[in-house]
């Protein structure tokens, strides 16, 4: 299933917004969650595990990079695999803790277990909260 996932930041105006593919229609909130885990957990694993033959950059990765404003090789210096159980319990104690909220096409998802009825058009958006910090006077 086809969807796109808009990433925001509370306070930001910038949205990120990736195309997302997942295998099967999650049946509820949950699902979801798991289902988009279990995507990133597999994209960490691969890139820790492919082999970087060239070791320089180009101009244009040069550019590229300098444009997003880090200039770097792109090497992880954690070299452990992700745990895929230990994400997706923190995922779904994240979403539990209120650190982040979902909507799915403007409307805002609240239990887990809510039944979802997703489209090739739906817009997932994840907006990841923040807290205020610093002392009172």
């Amino acid at each position: 299933m086809e969807l796109t996932l808009q990433l925001k930041k509370l306070g930001k105006k910038k949205v990120k917004e990736v195309p997302f593919t997942l295998e099967e229609s999650p049946k509820n909130l949950e699902a979801l969650l798991v289902g988009c885990v279990k995507h990133q957990v597999e994209a960490f694993n691969a890139k820790l595990q492919e082999v970087n033959v060239i070791g320089f950059l180009s101009p244009a990765e040069i550019q590229e990079q300098a444009q997003k404003g880090k200039v770097d090789f792109g090497e992880i210096t954690n070299t452990d695999l992700a745990n895929l159980q230990k994400a997706i319990n923190n995922v779904l104690l994240a979403f539990k803790d209120g650190l982040f909220v979902v909507f799915i096409d403007n409307k805002e998802i609240t239990d887990l277990k809510t039944p979802l009825k997703l489209t090739s058009k739906s817009i997932v958006t994840f907006i990841r909260m923040t807290f205020l910090v610093g002392t009172y006077w």
